[in-house]
């Protein structure tokens, strides 16, 4: 049901951070990279450098266009404030109802993502201040584990202890592996009841631990799930169970529990978490088929219980809907080390980047904390005026399939309907979910292309994105002062790098297909300016083209007796050296600016170039080897730790493997400093040189980049380098070496 009339007060404000020392800043900077470019077209012929010289301009042209694509998307940049509080008085008068909202989570893989984990996910969204009828959680499990189906089981029981308690004593914390696992002292006006009730809930939860742990240990345990008995995780049919059920509709129950393992065949595409997306979408669909919907990762527990009333601030508080077709949590992590060792907590990215994409045309999806409507998730743009009735039953099926059921809640949905439709109790409707969710309902429909989550990247979080704007949507962006949710991040310097590498595989494929952003602008309803934010991110597989030229550059000129920036004697060094110094001492600023540490600056700095030459450069390869056929695009499941204990945020060291990631890497830094002693040398020797201290300077600089690998040379087991690695980094590293002496 609509709304009687709209809210007395606005649910939801956004206010303009004032930023003015930011933006000048990055314009003078900008002033100053444009005129090192006008220096060395001015002095390109006039060098004898002239190919040295030419590969710095276009490097520093492609580094000119980035810090561009920055300052656009960071020039205005928005805070929200939303009004729970405001909402509820809403409903309370009557106004308006609690709109459902059907909660997805996903995981994929049992020994990657512990059962734990998604249990402690799916106790919070039942736990949420929320009408308990109003919601239903659906749990996509791409593995069909008995395993975390019986975790499942075992976790509907002890909600209907938690659940309640939470609410009954006001919890914040409802993930019950972070409440119990804080430093607990009863606050001294804590009842006798609250503290035996508050034992009682701890050996519950540490009973419901140790059966999960003990079903891991014993596969034999799962013989009375007939279901799940000889099944291979990659052939099966569907498997949808009610888990539990909210049957008598109760507001203080516990709401719908619904596992779903989705029909898998080895000559069928699967499309990875997008194809398990659109699943529960069509079972949620013929279920409940709630207006709204969340979707979370196995992983991202919700922290803040209000979460779906911030929501619905942005959802029913907007003048026109068309500015939230979804609204978007930021990321944040519950478990990150101290001073973010790996660079894989983003804080700065969301505070300046993702603010200034909330200016524009709103935030970018992000794959987990996202609320979306799901007539927009079915392909509705906020100018169509197409109603059910316009539709013939065969354009129907012909965009969303033969199940009729489904066509009926589609229709519905389409008419913009905020009321949640059963179709009688949840089991009359596995049939009907069971036939949504085969892998050959998609053929001959538009899933996956116009509706839906879209196919063809790993990153269909983006994707999905982009083509959500490009129908014309707008997008919220909800920071409240408690974080909504809280996620696991990679905890080791590999995790983190293999992370980066499947997100850039994905924003290749996307670069180079019709769905690009540019397209997108170009002949969909996506802003101009929203497009270069994107392409921030789109872009980086192409960056370490530039930027491993760039740190080859010194050393190539100390090797050759060359030099490629002006020397210490000429008045143009200012241009290079004042852009060195402007640019690190705001990025420290911006660091500062959110309370992070000098450290956590650092790291940053020298991961994100570690990531430029592992991870992104991999990643670009790995779609250049799948487009000419020699290899396919794989879906890499990111470890997540089950032990999230504080011993771990001492464990900061970069550990090594034998993964070609640190191949290039180390092949920079042996040449840099191989490239250093040859220079220096030749300098004591002859007394003069070409090259100046900029050339010096650059190389020192690239060496600190990686002091990492530096101490991985000289360092044993997984803190040192394999010899493997090293072996094929010198052999690397000599030809480069050999190709700069012949030029020489």
């Amino acid at each position: 049901m609509a709304p009687k009339s709209p809210p007395p007060f606005p649910l939801y404000e956004t206010k303009v951070r004032n930023n003015a020392v930011s933006r000048a800043v990055e314009v003078v900077i900008l002033l100053l990279l444009l005129s090192l470019i006008a220096y060395r077209v001015w002095n390109l012929h006039s060098h004898g450098y002239y190919y040295t010289w030419l590969l710095a301009l276009v490097c520093e042209s492609w580094f000119t266009f980035i810090w561009v694509l920055v300052v656009s998307t960071k020039w205005n940049q928005v805070e929200t404030t939303t009004y729970p509080e405001r909402f509820l008085e809403w409903v309370e008068n009557g106004s308006c109802e609690f709109p459902a909202v059907d909660m997805f989570v996903t995981t994929a893989n049992p020994e990657l993502e512990p059962p734990i984990l998604t249990v402690n996910t799916v106790l919070s969204l039942l736990a949420l201040e929320y009408p308990a009828n109003k919601l239903a959680c659906y749990v996509s499990d791409d593995s069909a584990s008995p395993v975390t189906f019986y975790a499942l089981v075992e976790a509907s029981k002890f909600a209907k202890l938690w659940v309640p308690f939470c609410k009954k004593y006001n919890v914040a914390v409802r993930a019950p592996f972070r409440y119990f696992n804080a430093d607990h002292t009863f606050p001294p006006e804590s009842s006798p009841e609250f503290r035996r009730e508050w034992k009682k809930m701890n050996d519950e939860y540490a009973n419901l631990c140790g059966k999960i742990e003990y079903a891991t240990q014993k596969p034999s345990l799962f013989n009375k799930f007939a279901t799940f008995a000889d099944l291979d995780p990659n052939d099966h049919s569907t498997i949808i169970k009610v888990i539990c059920e909210n049957d008598e509709s109760l507001a203080v129950g516990v709401p719908h529990l619904i596992y779903i393992s989705r029909e898998k065949r080895p000559k069928h595409q699967h499309n990875f978490k997008a194809g398990a997306m659109n699943v529960l979408t069509r079972v949620s669909g013929v279920m409940t088929n709630a207006p709204f919907m969340l979707n979370v990762d196995c992983d991202f527990y919700v922290n803040n219980p209000e979460v779906v009333l911030h929501a619905m601030c942005f959802l029913l508080g907007a003048k026109d809907e068309r500015d939230t077709g979804f609204v978007q949590f930021p990321q944040t992590f519950y478990d990150g080390l101290k001073d973010d060792p790996y660079a894989s907590q983003y804080k700065i990215i969301y505070h300046c980047l993702g603010r200034g994409n909330a200016a524009i045309q709103g935030s970018f999806y992000d794959g987990t904390g996202c609320f979306h409507r799901r007539k927009v998730i079915y392909g509705l743009s906020p100018n169509d005026t197409v109603t059910a009735e316009k539709l013939t039953d065969h354009d129907l099926q012909k965009i969303y399939g033969k199940s009729k059921i489904f066509v009926t809640s589609a229709t519905t949905t389409l008419s913009g309907s905020l009321s949640s439709e059963t179709f009688g109790v949840l089991s009359y409707s596995l049939e009907a979910a069971s036939q949504v969710a085969n892998c050959g309902y998609e053929f001959g429909t538009t899933w996956g292309h116009n509706i839906g989550w879209r196919y063809g990247s790993v990153t269909e979080d983006i994707l999905t994105g982009i083509g959500i704007q490009r129908m014309g949507w707008k997008t919220g962006f909800c920071v409240p002062e408690r974080p909504g949710f809280l996620g696991c991040t990679p905890s080791t310097g590999l995790g983190s790098l293999n992370q980066m590498k499947r997100w850039a595989s994905g924003h290749t494929e996307i670069l180079f297909s019709m769905k690009c952003p540019i397209f997108a602008a170009l002949f969909g309803n996506l802003q101009f300016r929203q497009c270069l934010a994107y392409m921030i991110s789109i872009l980086w597989p192409v960056r370490p083209i530039f930027e491993l030229c760039y740190a080859f550059l010194p050393p190539y000129c100390l090797i050759t007796n060359s030099h490629f920036l002006p020397k210490g004697n000429e008045v143009a060094i200012v241009i290079p050296a004042s852009i060195f110094i402007i640019y690190n001492l705001y990025t420290l600023w911006e660091y500062m600016e959110e309370k992070e540490s000098i450290r956590a600056w650092w790291n940053n700095q020298r991961m994100w170039r570690i990531m430029s030459s592992a991870s992104w450069l991999f990643g670009f390869l790995t779609v250049m080897f799948k487009r000419l056929g020699f290899s396919e695009t794989v879906f890499e499941v990111t470890k997540k730790d089950e032990d999230h204990t504080q011993d771990k945020k001492s464990n900061t060291g970069f550990t090594f493997d034998h993964s070609p990631f640190f191949v290039p890497g180390t092949t920079i830094l042996l040449v840099n400093m191989a490239a250093l002693f040859i220079g220096l040398w030749r300098f004591t020797q002859q007394g003069k040189a070409e090259w100046g201290v900029g050339e010096v300077i650059c190389s020192f600089w690239v060496i600190l980049m990686f002091w990492a690998f530096l101490k991985g040379l000289f360092g044993s087991g997984k803190d040192g380098i394999p010899w493997s690695i090293i072996l094929k980094s010198g052999a690397l590293a000599c030809l480069l070496l050999h190709c700069c002496k012949s030029v020489y």
